[in-house]
Parts: C-alpha cells; sequence; structure tokens
C-alpha cells in the first residue's frame, strides 16, 4: 500500500526547508525530499562570499535564535548585518543548524515521478517508495533552470559547461577558460579559477562589471529618504518589490515584467571588486555571436564596436543565469505538466502560490514571474514560507472538518 501525507514538499533549498519548519511548527503532517541545500554544497565556488548582506541571509522558522545572526553568535564569528560578508561555509554550516534544530526528518531522497491521482498525488521516489499526498509542493530553486545561450549551445559537451557544474575548478588549472556573463556567478568563478592556476578571461556583452553598493553603516534619514536600503537592493522600487509582494502580484504585467527585468541585471557583491579589476582580463561589450569547436578548443566569434574578432580557449564556461521553465523538471508527468497554467514558462499561480491544478504549489524562482524578484533571492522564504504553511494548514484544517 501507498503510504499517505498531507503535503509533499519536492525540495530542500532555502524555501523548501523554510516551508517545512513552518509546517511543522503547526502540526501539518508533511514529507520533504531532496538533497539539503545541495546547489548551496556542490554547484557554488568553494571560495565565494555571500553576494546577499547578513540580514538578508536567513532561513525561515517560527522562533527565536533562527536567524544567521544568532548562529554566528554562537559560533563566535564576526557578523554584521551589513559591513561584513558571510563565506558560503559560514551559510553552509549555518543552515546545516538551522535543519537539525527545524526539520530533522528532511528525507535525502529525490523524486523521479509527480503525477496526479483521482485525489492525490502520486510521488515515486528514487528509493523505490511510492507515496501519496493531498499536496504537493514545488520548491526545485535553480536545480533544473541552468540557462544556456543558443550561439553558446552549439559547442560540444567536452568545450562548454554551465556555471551551475562548478564547485571545484581544479580541472582547469593550466587551461585557458573564457567565462562569459558579468554576474556575481562569473566573477566569483573567474576568481576561482585564478587562484587556481587557469588562465581565465571574463566576456561579457555589457560595457562594465557592476558590483553591488558598498554599504555605508546608518545612511541617515536623507540619504534613506532618496535610497531606502532593502533585502534585495536600494531604492523604491527595490523596497517596494522587497517589502509589498501582495502588492506587485497586483500589478499590471507590463509593471511587473519592467520591475523584475530591472532586478535581473548581473552585479557582484561589493567585496569582489579589488579582486577583479586589474587582475583578471576582462573582454566587455563583446558579444557571443558564433561558437565552433576547432583543433579541440572552442573557438568564439565576439562582436564589438569595432567589428569582430576571435577568442580560441580550451573551455568556455557560461555563467549566465537561470530561467525557470516547467517542462525542464524532469518529474513532473506529462498529463501533470500539460495542466498547469503558465506565466511565461512559469506556473501562474494565486496569491497563496497555487498553480492552476488544486492542491499543487510552487514557490521560490519558479514563482518569481507572479511575486516579483524578491522570489529570486534566499530572503523571499522569509515572505513565502509562513504564508504558504498558514495556508496549507487552514486548507487542511478545512477537510477535517469537512470530513467530520
Amino acid at each position: 500500500m501507498k503510504q499517505i501525507c498531507e503535503v509533499a514538499v519536492i525540495g530542500a533549498g532555502p524555501y523548501g526547508l523554510s516551508l517545512a519548519a513552518h509546517l511543522r511548527s503547526r502540526g501539518v503532517d508533511y514529507r520533504i525530499f531532496g538533497k539539503p541545500m545541495e546547489t548551496w554544497r556542490g554547484h557554488m565556488p568553494k571560495n565565494m562570499t555571500l553576494k546577499s548582506e547578513g540580514f538578508a541571509s536567513n532561513l525561515s522558522a517560527p522562533a527565536e535564535g533562527s536567524k544567521i545572526k544568532d548562529f554566528c553568535a554562537e559560533q563566535n564569528i564576526a557578523y554584521s548585518d551589513r559591513s561584513i560578508p558571510i563565506a558560503l561555509d559560514t551559510y553552509l554550516n549555518y543552515t546545516q543548524s538551522f535543519r537539525d534544530r527545524f526539520i530533522p526528518d528532511v528525507e535525502e531522497a529525490l523524486v523521479m515521478k509527480l503525477s496526479r491521482g483521482s485525489d492525490f498525488f502520486e510521488l515515486t521516489l528514487d528509493t523505490g517508495e511510492c507515496l501519496r499526498a493531498r499536496n504537493a509542493v514545488l520548491a526545485v530553486g535553480v536545480t533544473h533552470f541552468a540557462w544556456t545561450p543558443k550561439v553558446l549551445a552549439a559547442l560540444p559537451a567536452d568545450l562548454l559547461s554551465h556555471s551551475y557544474a562548478h564547485r571545484d575548478v581544479e580541472q582547469f588549472r593550466g587551461k585557458d577558460v573564457a567565462v562569459v556573463g558579468s554576474g556575481s556567478s562569473a566573477i566569483d568563478l573567474a576568481h576561482l579559477l585564478q587562484k587556481t592556476g587557469a588562465s581565465v578571461k571574463i566576456v561579457a556583452r555589457r560595457k562594465q562589471l557592476q558590483f553591488n553598493t558598498v554599504p555605508d553603516g546608518d545612511p541617515g534619514i536623507f540619504n534613506w529618504v532618496q535610497q531606502p536600503p532593502s533585502t534585495i537592493g536600494r531604492g523604491w522600487r527595490s523596497y517596494f518589490c522587497a517589502e509589498a509582494p501582495l502588492l506587485f502580484y497586483r500589478l499590471p504585467r507590463h509593471m511587473k515584467d519592467r520591475a523584475i527585468a530591472s532586478h535581473m541585471h548581473p552585479a557582484a557583491g561589493w567585496f569582489m571588486r579589488e579582486e577583479v579589476e586589474g587582475r583578471i582580463p576582462l573582454m566587455l561589450g563583446h558579444t557571443p555571436v558564433k561558437a565552433e569547436a576547432k583543433d579541440g578548443r572552442a573557438v568564439l566569434t565576439l562582436a564589438n564596436q569595432s567589428g569582430e574578432e576571435t577568442l580560441a580557449v580550451d573551455h568556455v564556461i557560461a555563467a549566465t543565469g537561470y530561467e525557470p521553465d516547467l517542462d525542464r523538471l524532469p518529474f513532473l508527468d506529462p498529463a501533470l505538466n500539460v495542466k498547469i497554467a503558465r506565466s511565461k514558462r512559469s506556473p501562474l499561480v494565486s496569491d497563496r502560490f497555487e498553480t492552476s491544478v488544486p492542491g499543487l504549489y510552487a514557490t521560490g524562482l519558479a514563482a518569481m514571474d507572479m511575486f516579483g524578484p524578491l522570489l529570486r533571492f534566499m530572503v523571499g522564504a522569509e515572505f513565502a514560507a509562513p504564508r504558504l504553511a498558514a495556508h496549507l494548514n487552514r486548507s487542511l484544517t478545512r477537510v477535517e472538518r469537512r470530513a467530520a
């Protein structure tokens, strides 16, 4: 017989773990599946420092002492809400501590198939177990959404990879590598490549690299009014997106698109400027228009203001970000997938994160198109997790009352 639970959470990153912590505190019957923080543990440059500031780097739990500043205090690690960047290892140790305290029952199994039965969702795990759930939540993060431009995708697999594939870059020691992109992934990875002994160039269509603004401590009332700080950036637009995602949800589509686009521009942490400028060769204002393999190397044709030039390297890394696309979730049963209404390639969700399929929810990056750029960042879990957990708890309570 198949086991039954009320809520199946698919994904154990910041959004999945935070949701599970809130469900558990409410006594909701749930199961959570996934490799905890796998993207952060296995797919981020090992020397990385978080771009998000300390106050915006928390998982969410309805309890005191659950924030990263509390963990740092317990471990005697220097911490500041704004001025001290957080090392990746510190963040991972914090998330492990969070998991041990709030979600000790994470199941490190992968969902291989999710389908819809008559009354329940049916899940098949890589362990061979089958189970049923009244509700299912897609908290899949960026795992399946790495995006590579078509022009680069023409290269064979041995000459091209995505930045998602690289925590360690030892295999590129002594190699010529082009990192295509200008955001934090590109800059962090190029820095690691150089430290490892690769000959690296950053190639980007932008004419200059962008870095986050250096924190200024207490900005004062005048600066605050002009450029209010928020968890996702400075300025009134960022402040609105961070503080009012439910109002954002109700904006017209064209205004949503404009606000999301304005927050999707690539920028690295302020502390990386001195690690890059004058140290790593930059080919800015260069757009790849062709990529081909020649004599075992990747040859990029790059367009710039003066015309075109070529760059031959041993490997190309596309640090070109992530784009949510339901069709790229391999575990979604096709019969279920076609029933999910879309906003572009993301699921169209209600203001309680429910898709057009009753009982199926999506959170995190998959819901960004509806709630705005806040859902692109880990800090969005502090909004999404308690709201979704409260809704699921109310829904299940209504079901129990009807059954009684």
